[in-house]
């Protein structure tokens, strides 16, 4: 890589998953007025993620890091946006009383309305299209005018991040995150659970000891904290994110102000790539999503460009493997990174290695296969003397049927009865926790 870096110098590059607009005059006109709006997230709220998610690194923290697999524009409402959040909180409630630790709060929200596809077209009754690729581009019905690219989706995504996180802002700072809210959590799932007695003897103890604490201090817990939380997306959209990158005042570095935490996916992370460009020149901490052909010499190497400083936080691994290859393949880079004296936080992603189609042709996943994925890093990190320090999902606050098993016992015949999602299958409200609750147990033995 050249030293000279700039927003714009990851286009000297070969850039994966882009798009071609019809019409350039456009596209500048909404690129210029991403660039003139405030920005969605701000640099100090930047740099402490990165050092909470240093101390995810040290074990002294853990990362949960989780909602939609691709956020819709029709999403952007009140009633969506709590969903969400108060799962997640729900499950950092769990992770932090269970695991013993703090948990790092940060959301697959406000901002992830791009996807990668593994086709540029698709085609339906002898009808070809251009593919989808999130709201961020263009639209889902299968026309030639939603399937046209629209820079004004880029404006549109920009404005409805913000409205998200600031929505979310304005609900933690009302006391939404105040851990009394336990009390009104639906354990209705965990009624066909053979681990029912262990979660509600969990949840007592946690509502108990919130109790002792609001007695000891005089007043209640909730307001003596603010709750932390960030949103991360992947930075797929390359004119998009470089429009949202300044130099804050008082800062001499650049910042993707589009989000806290910006990832790289597994069909861009080339070495020689426009991402890995683009990612080396921003003070974000960034994510990079780690698949089984990841080689180990590889990853050092891309450790090695995107954080020559070894800044402790900048980069989180998110390993998604499949469960079947776990301990196989996660060894080797484990140890070549640890051999090369590099400092990253590691994190499992159990859901995009375990897709699969059923005979119907339903995409979903299995929670059984999620839950062998989590175990497995665990017992590997274990066994190499590395911490894992996060997961990685993708969930929903409702109660969509899109995963089979778990506690719920979703089945085959169940995908149809709610089936809401336009891309990958996600976690519903009681899988959610129910995980939460196994990846707790699996902290205190840590």
């Amino acid at each position: 890589m050249p030293d000279a870096w700039s927003p714009d110098s990851w286009r000297r590059f070969p850039a994966e998953q882009q798009v071609t607009y019809d019409d350039p005059a456009a596209l500048s006109e909404a690129i210029g007025r991403i660039r003139r709006l405030p920005p969605i997230a701000t640099s100090w709220e930047i740099e402490k993620l990165k050092s909470q998610l240093a101390a995810a690194g040290r074990g002294e923290r853990f990362l949960l890091q989780g909602g939609d697999c691709n956020e819709r524009f029709v999403d952007c409402e009140s009633h969506v946006i709590d969903a969400k959040l108060k799962i997640l909180l729900m499950m950092s409630a769990v992770l932090t009383w269970g695991g013993g630790r703090p948990v790092v709060r940060v959301g697959r929200i406000a901002g992830q309305y791009a996807k990668p596809r593994s086709e540029p077209n698709e085609t339906r009754d002898g009808v070809t299209l251009p593919a989808y690729r999130g709201d961020l581009v263009n639209s889902i019905e299968f026309t030639p005018e939603a399937r046209r690219p629209d820079p004004l989706n880029l404006v549109r995504a920009y404005n409805r991040s913000a409205l998200t996180l600031n929505f979310i802002r304005s609900l933690l700072a009302g006391g939404f995150g105040d851990v009394h809210h336990s009390a009104l959590w639906d354990m209705k799932w965990a009624v066909s659970s053979e681990r029912e007695a262990e979660y509600h003897t969990l949840l007592r103890d946690m509502q108990a000891a919130v109790r002792f604490l609001d007695a000891s201090v005089g007043r209640p817990l909730g307001e003596l904290s603010v709750v932390d939380f960030y949103c991360s997306h992947e930075g797929l959209h390359l004119e998009y994110e470089s429009a949202a990158s300044e130099q804050p005042p008082m800062r001499s570095a650049w910042y993707d102000l589009s989000t806290h935490m910006p990832w790289i996916g597994e069909r861009t992370r080339r070495l020689d790539g426009a991402h890995v460009e683009f990612f080396r020149g921003i003070q974000n901490p960034i994510g990079v999503k780690v698949g089984p052909t990841m080689a180990p010499d590889e990853l050092v190497q891309l450790v090695d460009t995107l954080n020559p400083a070894d800044e402790a936080g900048r980069i989180t691994l998110i390993v998604r493997m499949g469960a079947s290859t776990v301990h196989t393949r996660l060894p080797p880079l484990l140890d070549a990174v640890r051999r090369a004296g590099r400092f990253v936080t590691w994190c499992c992603d159990p859901m995009h290695g375990n897709t699969f189609k059923t005979a119907s042709g339903i995409k979903t996943r299995h929670f059984d296969d999620i839950v062998r994925e989590v175990d497995a890093n665990f017992e590997v990190h274990a066994a190499a003397g590395t911490v894992l320090g996060g997961v990685h999902f993708e969930m929903t606050g409702r109660d969509v049927t899109e995963v089979l098993g778990g506690s719920c016992g979703l089945t085959e015949a169940d995908l149809l009865r709610n089936y809401e999602s336009d891309v990958d299958p996600r976690l519903n409200y009681a899988q959610s926790l129910e995980l939460a609750f196994l990846v707790a147990q699996r902290l205190r033995n840590v």
